[in-house]
Formats: C-alpha cells, structure tokens, sequence
C-alpha cells in the first residue's frame, strides 16, 4: 500500500499527486480526490490571504495516524494527504486527500472521514487575513457534527 503524508509551503499539482498514486497499478478501481482552495470571500468579507500553522512533526504524526485508521476502516491500496502551511492567497490550493481502492464506497468514504478529521482536530491554526484586520478561524459546530459520525465502529471491511 502506498501511503503519503507531507506538510509544505510549495504549491502542489492535485492532478499529478494522484497520478502518483495510481501509477502501474491495476488493482486500483476508484480513486477519490478531494483539493480544498484558499476562497476570496467569508460570510461576505473579502478574504487578503490565509495563514496557516502547524505544530510541525506532532502534526505529520497525527495525520499519519488518523491515514493508518482510515487503512483498517476500508480497503484501501492507497492514500495521500498534503497540507499546506504558511500564508495562502486567494485560490490557491490548500489541502489535498487521495484515496485509492478496488470500489468507489470505501475511496468515497475514507476521503471524506480524513477531510472530517483535517477540518476538526488537526493540529492546524488558521488566522483570516481582511480588510478589517486579522482573525483566528473559530472551530463550528457544522464540522463538528461531520465528523462525530466517524466515532461510530467502523464498518465490516
């Protein structure tokens, strides 16, 4: 199983992220991507730009973590996340999840339990550049909600 998790500064391409994942296999039948971009605007402000932080190796470790649990959750043959850190502008890419399987239920599925986990409990800190000054990114409760349904046993593989 091919897995990879980085965190980086550097803009990444999500299309040949997957490619990578998938490269000279035939085993794989479904691969889901998931790309979340940096938006201009947040509940009608205009957004200047996004920084974030990390604890850095606590927050590879976790992350590494919670991609071994979506390992033992589905089928996979294999998964990818980056995410970015640092100052990100309007449109560029922030995060990206890959995930690889023979079917398209557990691609779907473990690439929206790890985009649940990156949006509540990662170790990420988000300050909102806008005209009117700067602003820590508030957890809600919409999230929250999303990813508790993962507290649930994990499906019979």
């Amino acid at each position: 199983m091919r897995t990879t998790v980085r965190l980086q500064r550097e803009p990444f391409e999500p299309a040949a992220e997957a490619a990578k994942l998938s490269a000279g296999r035939t085993d794989v039948g479904a691969l889901v991507t998931f790309t979340g971009i940096c938006r201009a605007d947040e509940n009608g402000a205009a957004i200047t730009a996004l920084h974030l932080e990390h604890y850095p190796g606590m927050a590879e470790a976790e992350i590494t973590r919670h991609v071994e649990e979506a390992c033992t959750r589905w089928p996979l043959l294999g998964a990818t996340v980056i995410h970015r850190y640092g100052r990100l502008l309007p449109g560029e890419n922030i995060v990206l999840v890959v995930t690889a399987s023979s079917h398209r239920q557990a691609a779907f599925a473990a690439a929206e339990f790890l985009m649940d986990y990156l949006k509540t409990r990662a170790p990420f800190w988000k300050l909102v550049e806008k005209a009117g000054g700067p602003s820590w990114v508030e957890a809600k409760a919409v999230d929250d909600a999303a990813a508790e349904r993962w507290s649930k046993p994990a499906p019979l593989r």
